[in-house]
């Protein structure tokens, strides 16, 4: 980070959609955290919340005793869910979070089944678990992890019902007890239609697999609707996962929350019932903090304040895509996730690669140094951050919290048209004269 011009200045404090530097200057965050960040830095609702559980000397944890809190947040969450979507679990990440509904949907099936199947841009976390089953070009160095997690294109119903056949042992059953899903892929910006994932939901309940659900990044409002998945009238996940801002952008908790037979079946006895359980499950702070995050989502309405993002958002990156057709290949996103895909013709990377020979062992290597020029440039020009995704063409992503205000967002599209009209080229040549040479 340090490398690319980040890491050297030293923040005061955040509010909203905005960092305070010890400089004296400010600096838009775009970024939303990486998902974190629906409730913008440090939302006085959710401080407040974490202020009354200190100050009133609350138990943190105790597994003796029963929690209100854990209660309280697994009620909440029940409400909002449709259907028979009721059971949660509360761990402290995202990867935490996608392990536990795997062990479930294994326990479902009580170990008689052996393969998972996930898509091949998939992102489901770095632990070894769920590192096997992420496709990001963040995870080329394979590690040990889950035996038989096999690969299928992502959004694409027939090869997920070839993986199925081929699963099939001579009596003729299917051995595949989880299918791993992203509704709405927030690294690729790419989405199953929803024709697909009715097609996903019947091929699972013909062959009684576990589906599971991955809306991480996309919960809790960030893509116009409480999940994305719920756009989707009466569809339904066995297992939903997701994490990122159900802290309120202050506490570390996670969810995942399954459908009540599923969980009846895998652990509902008492020689079952600990065979998942973590230490710091349930922390009274964190859930407390999370009853208010979601309060805020509902009552602020999070979908809504997303969808008005997004008018404003795919509006105005489409007119910046039609000003410099050069520069940009197309315009994607949701909600408040969005993209900006540049260009990366072959003289433009030729260039990338005679500026910064020896980068040859990763292919879009060049494509990360043009898109990581735009970035620095609007940091360093216009003190606004943004970050590209790692995973397959890496766009530049702009991705704001939900407080984010409407002056702001057309603050940032001045700015990248601005940036843009001084030419890829331009900027490619001095992120690296700046940015690169000046630290070897």
């Amino acid at each position: 980070m340090t490398t690319f011009g980040f890491g050297r200045e030293l923040v005061d404090r955040a509010e909203g959609a905005w960092v305070y530097m010890r400089d004296g200057s400010r600096v838009l965050d775009l970024s939303g955290g990486v998902g974190v960040l629906n409730h913008g830095h440090n939302h006085p609702r959710i401080l407040a919340a974490r202020t009354r559980f200190a100050g009133q000397r609350r138990m943190e944890v105790h597994k003796a005793f029963f929690s209100p809190y854990l209660a309280a947040l697994s009620h909440n969450v029940a409400e909002l869910l449709p259907g028979d979507l009721n059971i949660s679990y509360f761990p402290n990440s995202g990867a935490e979070a996608n392990e536990g509904a795997i062990k479930m949907a294994y326990k479902y099936h009580e170990g008689r089944r052996q393969t998972i199947l996930r898509a091949d841009i998939s992102f489901h976390g770095k632990t070894l678990g769920a590192g096997s089953l992420t496709g990001s070009a963040e995870n080329h160095f394979r590690f040990p992890g889950l035996p038989n997690a096999q690969v299928y294109p992502y959004g694409d119903v027939e090869a997920v019902r070839a993986a199925v056949e081929a699963t099939r042992g001579p009596d003729g059953r299917c051995d595949v007890y989880a299918l791993m899903v992203e509704p709405y892929s927030a690294s690729s910006l790419r989405c199953w239609s929803e024709s697909a994932l009715r097609e996903l939901r019947r091929l699972c309940d013909d062959e009684d697999i576990v589906l599971i659900f991955d809306e991480v990044y996309t919960g809790w409002g960030k893509t116009g609707s409480l999940f994305y998945f719920m756009r989707h009238d009466g569809l339904l996940p066995d297992i939903l996962v997701y994490s990122k801002s159900l802290g309120g952008g202050k506490a570390s908790i996670s969810g995942y929350t399954a459908r009540e037979r599923l969980f009846r079946k895998a652990y509902d006895r008492l020689s079952d019932v600990i065979l998942h359980s973590t230490t710091y499950y349930g922390f009274g702070e964190e859930t407390a903090t999370a009853i208010e995050a979601v309060n805020v989502v509902v009552e602020e309405d999070f979908p809504g304040r997303a969808r008005r993002i997004q008018e404003t958002l795919a509006a105005g990156l489409e007119r910046i895509h039609r000003a410099h057709p050069d520069a940009v290949d197309r315009v994607a996103g949701v909600g408040s996730l969005h993209g900006v895909f540049l260009s990366s013709g072959p003289k433009l990377l030729d260039l990338a690669g005679r500026l910064m020979p020896g980068f040859s062992r990763d292919p879009r290597f060049g494509t990360k140094l043009i898109t990581l020029s735009v970035i620095a440039h609007l940091y360093r020009e216009h003190r606004i951050m943004t970050y590209y995704s790692p995973n397959v063409e890496n766009p530049l992503m702009v991705a704001p919290t939900l407080m984010v205000e409407p002056a702001d967002l057309e603050y940032f599209l001045t700015a990248l048209d601005a940036t843009l009209a001084l030419g890829l080229r331009r900027l490619l040549t001095a992120f690296v004269k700046e940015k690169v040479s000046a630290t070897w």
